[in-house]
């Protein structure tokens, strides 16, 4: 899209509050010919340049060209929930929202990066920092936005280039501290909540929900209830959740309470290990990239069912976990905090005794430079037999891995998770995982205003008299069902990975692990095989990185990778 005959745009995610936005640009003087966000952006960039995107609500990765200062403007999102990639050679620049699009340059050659794909299979880390795991192809991380001179870029030599290039950060979460008592902050908490879902149903398209059964989702979908009789609304929303026939990694039994409360169209898959490998080639090609967990195709799957009944947008309840303390890792850094700040009869009464208030004393009295360099030093253990120690060029912890090892209390493992790799690869595996099937996430907890609520609330509002998510649970009372408001036993959103590696499709796990040491090209070795065996005959706990191993293996032959 074009705006003033100077400015033109291509653009990815959705700006929320553009109708706001449209009016005071149209107070101010300018004209629409369209009801799109799109035209709305390029209207806001015309009249307040990069200062435009501290006002945007959304999602988005975007290109803006000013044709009269030739001039390329990037920008990402807050949160990076869309992708932006750019890869730099010779005389080119080239951007797209996914990496396979860099195949079509003339010059392209699929090579790894190999200090990323050595945290990868070592750590499970991925989306840690403007590195990708393809040699040369860089993310524009989120919150930040760049500027490209294409007169100085065309004009300069091949080693002068890269000043036509400056990245700069607009968006980091601000301090800030809640004052309010803790009712007050539940409050506070339902009346940004309701807004940020308010906002994301604005669609001409179907809308549907992910839901799991805990919390997250639950709250989400009750909330889109509300709206919906608020506005006079009939028609039932529909619901898609992932299934297992394990009892232990089924979750319907608490689903099934929040479909039956609002009244929703239930659908319901259930991912199988044979489905798994038979897409595994096309979800590496929609990711791009290797990824560490088989839960990713279960999400696959729910979005391939919403997708077959006509859903074109699914709210999701990421970024709720880091925001408000939804893990199990946050309750250490918690109480450690307390017991150095003096609360000594908080963080007994929060500990309940055990293993965690010892745990907890000790995090405290541990000065965090130790605690830094104790976390390194099990990083830069002895490598593993089934990686080649020399078949790599890359360090162990590696470069890209250093900013993850400083926190001290649970705001600061919060701030991590949030502008760190935790978050970021979900967000990318959920937006692959939906555009892939032609489906928009939106996620109403990664709403900017809520985002920033969350982090300024003491840790008290979050984890209290034992319970996560405190606050969330407080707001949400009478708006959802009792035992899902009050779980303690919800699951990540996981498959039963290790019961099929150990048991029930253990053959296939033996072959496509050997696949990918024949693919690797030296860099898995043949212990590879052994450990996976030992693994299954109970010697060892199960290790991730056997999958992560795998899917290595299928990248390489997927995209034709050299190391």
């Amino acid at each position: 899209m074009s705006h003033a005959g100077r400015y033109w745009i291509v653009y990815n995610g959705e700006v929320y509050n553009y109708r706001e936005l449209r009016a005071e640009l149209e107070a101010a003087g300018s004209t629409f010919l369209s009801h799109s966000d799109t035209e709305v952006i390029l209207a806001a960039y015309s009249r307040w340049g990069a200062a435009c995107l501290d006002r945007f609500n959304g999602m988005w990765a975007l290109a803006i060209y000013d044709a009269e200062k030739q001039e390329l403007f990037l920008a990402r999102d807050r949160f990076g929930v869309k992708p932006l990639y750019y890869r730099m050679a010779q005389a080119t620049f080239a951007f797209a929202s996914e990496i396979k699009a860099f195949t079509a340059v003339p010059d392209w050659e699929a090579r790894a990066n190999e200090q990323a794909v050595q945290d990868f299979l070592l750590h499970g880390l991925q989306d840690h920092s403007s590195e990708t795991m393809f040699a040369g192809v860089q993310q524009l991380e989120p919150g930040t936005y760049a500027i490209l001179d294409c007169r100085r870029w065309l004009g300069a030599a091949d080693a002068e280039r890269s000043a036509a290039f400056k990245v700069r950060r607009w968006y980091a979460l601000p301090p800030a501290c809640f004052d309010g008592d803790f009712d007050a902050a539940a409050a506070r908490f339902l009346e940004l909540f309701r807004d940020a879902v308010a906002l994301r149903l604005r669609s001409d398209a179907p809308i549907a929900s992910c839901l799991s059964g805990g919390l997250d989702s639950s709250a989400i979908v009750c909330t889109v209830r509300e709206q919906l009789i608020g506005q006079g609304e009939v028609i039932p929303q529909k619901t898609f959740t992932a299934c297992s026939e394990l009892p232990r990694f089924d979750e319907r039994e608490y689903s099934e309470k929040v479909v039956a409360m609002v009244g929703a169209q239930a659908s319901h898959v259930f991912p199988s290990a044979a489905g798994l490998f038979a897409a595994l080639d096309e979800l590496i090609w929609h990711q791009d990239e290797p990824f560490g967990s088989t839960s990713i195709y279960a999400q696959w799957t729910v979005f391939a069912a919403a997708a077959a009944k006509g859903v074109k947008v699914m709210l999701d309840g990421q970024g709720a976990d880091e925001l408000f303390y939804g893990y199990q890792s946050f309750r250490r850094p918690f109480l450690a905090n307390l017991v150095r700040t003096g609360k000594w009869r908080a963080a007994f009464r929060e500990a309940g005794g055990g293993k965690g208030r010892l745990r907890a004393l000790r995090d405290a009295w541990t000065p965090l430079p130790v605690q830094s360099a104790f976390r390194a030093h099990r990083r830069r253990s002895r490598l593993p037999g089934w990686l080649h120690p020399r078949r790599l060029n890359a360090e162990n912890p590696g470069r890209l891995a250093s900013r993850f090892e400083r926190f001290q209390n649970a705001r600061e493992l919060s701030l991590e998770m949030m502008t760190g790799q935790h978050l970021q690869k979900l967000l990318h595996w959920e937006d692959r995982n939906s555009m892939a099937h032609a489906i928009e996430a939106r996620l109403p907890f990664l709403d900017y205003r809520l985002a920033e609520f969350a982090l300024s609330l003491p840790d008290q509002h979050k984890i209290r008299d034992g319970w996560s998510k405190a606050v969330v649970r407080s707001g949400m009372r009478d708006l959802m069902p009792e035992p899902v408001r009050l779980r303690r036993d919800k699951m990540a959103f996981v498959t039963p990975e290790e019961i099929w590696a150990r048991e029930t499709h253990a053959d296939t796990f033996r072959a496509e692990l050997a696949e990918a040491v024949a693919v690797s090209r030296g860099i898995l070795t043949s212990g590879a095989p052994d450990y996976l065996e030992r693994i299954i005959r109970g010697e060892l706990p199960y290790d991730t990185a056997c999958w992560r191993m795998i899917c290595f293996g299928r990248w390489v032959k997927r995209f034709g990778v050299k190391v």
